[in-house]
């Protein structure tokens, strides 16, 4: 006779993180847009941006680098941490103190919506406008960018 236990934990598991709870969403949502943190380098270039604004230049280049690289690092480690524990309570962002809940850009650049057919607003006619590479940093061009 098979063992059934395996199948049963794997479908009570598959029951748990499908069940539809918006906590749980939010949740691993939130997480794993903190964890894209290390390939989207928002939080470094935020802070080396900020350091170079108010501290000048010479700090910005060395200790504002290595802190927003600091920072990059913390806010990829908190979105492994929500992933892991989405299912579990407490659905709150942790470490509001220090990170702001949702990620960061530099003050002279956030990203829009990506150039894609579903996102467009008047396809009919086959004009839209967004960013082309929203995810590649300092690609400012838009297509139709009325203001």
């Amino acid at each position: 006779m098979r063992n059934r236990i395996p199948f049963l934990a794997a479908l009570l598991l598959t029951c748990l993180l499908a069940g539809g709870c918006a906590n749980t969403e939010k949740k691993l949502g939130r997480g794993m847009n903190n964890a894209y943190e290390v390939v989207r380098m928002g939080e470094m270039r935020r802070t080396f941006e900020q350091s170079c604004l108010f501290d000048g230049p010479a700090v910005g280049y060395t200790t504002g680098a290595i802190r927003g690289f600091n920072r990059s690092l913390a806010r990829t480690g908190i979105g492994l941490y929500e992933i892991i524990t989405c299912p579990f309570p407490p659905y709150d962002p942790v470490l509001t103190d220090y990170f702001a809940p949702h990620p960061v850009f530099p003050d002279n650049f956030t990203p829009g919506l990506i150039e894609d057919p579903a996102l467009s607003t008047d396809t009919n006619l086959g004009y839209s406008g967004g960013d082309i590479a929203p995810f590649v940093p300092n690609s400012r061009f838009r297509v139709f960018d009325t203001h």
